[in-house]
């Protein structure tokens, strides 16, 4: 889902299906969708990446020079020719993953925003890293930190290319290292691409962010204090709307009322694999020699629809014979959530 929106934002929309096939190794023989795919796998990968060090304890300091880097060259190991090749005017360069922007041919103008000088770039990194690094923050103020330093990463515009990307895999990192992380359950991405009236808030807040100050009274930099205070809240504002979309979205009773019409649906399952989903729904995981029981069915066949699921994806288990939980395969969560992908 994070991918697809972050993709989305760039003006790149990859379908779901083809990110689940990308997954699967599965590419497109059109080269513009094969780019696409290829996009989208690489965020996966990044954000894995970045989630299983949260989980482990390892996750380094999310604003610091060394970690974005980091993100901006794992973003692009893998990447084709046509990604890393930038055009600017009537030049065509080669984009360094990881590294700065520090030739003065890499300075670009982003809109109407004419970011740093490339010859400025590792001051205004340090600056930001000692900025916004989480050791000595509250709580709260690493919160707001996430959304603060969202913008003015990409105000700095520290790569030729891939900027948003990164600073989007940032934001999700700082989540994680902030307590508000929820192991991936809800995306800032999806909130950024969709905005809480319209899909054009983002470009429009983030510019609105890049005022210069407008007097005395508007903070002490170069840019406008009160700009960012409003890019900040609705930040935050997105991101609440998330969570609230994703906890209703995943509210239980509707949930098993649409696992059981989706297995309706389903010609390959039989009708009692939708008991089997709704017990795993409830309790989290059921053990497999309760398949019987669940069904209803005799103890062979309930076998086999337990099989058939896991076959499905839609319940899985650590080992082969370990307790099962529920899962959402991308084909299956496109059907029993509708509006998580939708992007009207």
């Amino acid at each position: 889902m994070n991918a697809y929106y972050s993709n989305l934002i760039e003006g790149h929309n990859t379908r779901p299906r083809e990110i689940e096939r990308a997954l699967a190794g599965e590419f497109d023989e059109d080269e513009g969708r094969r780019n696409l795919q290829l996009e989208a796998l690489a965020h996966v990968t990044v954000q894995a990446e970045v989630d299983r060090l949260a989980a482990s304890g390892q996750l380094p300091e999310p604003a610091s020079g060394e970690f974005i880097q980091w993100l901006h060259r794992e973003f692009y190991r893998n990447a084709p020719d046509a990604m890393l090749n930038v055009r600017k005017k009537n030049r065509e360069y080669r984009m360094r993953p990881g590294e700065w922007r520090s030739d003065p041919d890499d300075d670009v103008i982003v809109g109407r925003h004419q970011p740093p000088s490339s010859a400025r770039i590792v001051d205004f990194m340090q600056y930001f890293e000692a900025r916004y690094r989480f050791d000595d923050m509250g709580k709260a103020a690493r919160i707001i930190a996430v959304a603060t330093a969202h913008h003015r990463l990409n105000y700095i515009h520290p790569f030729s290319d891939g900027n948003g990307r990164v600073s989007r895999l940032m934001s999700h990192a700082m989540g994680h290292a902030a307590g508000i992380g929820a192991h991936g359950l809800w995306s800032v991405s999806r909130g950024l691409a969709r905005g809480l009236e319209n899909r054009a808030e983002y470009k429009s807040m983030m510019d609105m962010a890049d005022t210069p100050r407008q007097n005395d009274t508007d903070g002490r930099g170069n840019l406008s204090h009160r700009a960012l205070s409003d890019f900040v809240l609705w930040f935050l504002q997105v991101c609440l709307d998330q969570v609230r979309f994703m906890a209703g979205l995943f509210e239980l009773n509707t949930l098993t009322r649409r696992l059981s019409a989706f297995v309706e649906r389903d010609d390959r399952l039989r009708p009692e694999a939708a008991k089997l989903l709704e017990e795993a729904a409830i309790r989290g995981e059921i053990e497999r020699g309760e398949a019987s029981r669940i069904t209803g069915l005799p103890e062979r066949t309930a076998r086999r629809v337990l099989n058939q699921t896991v076959e499905e994806g839609l319940l899985a288990s650590e080992t082969p014979k370990g307790p099962v939980s529920l899962q959402f395969p991308p084909g299956a969560a496109e059907a029993l959530f509708p509006r998580l992908f939708a992007n009207q």
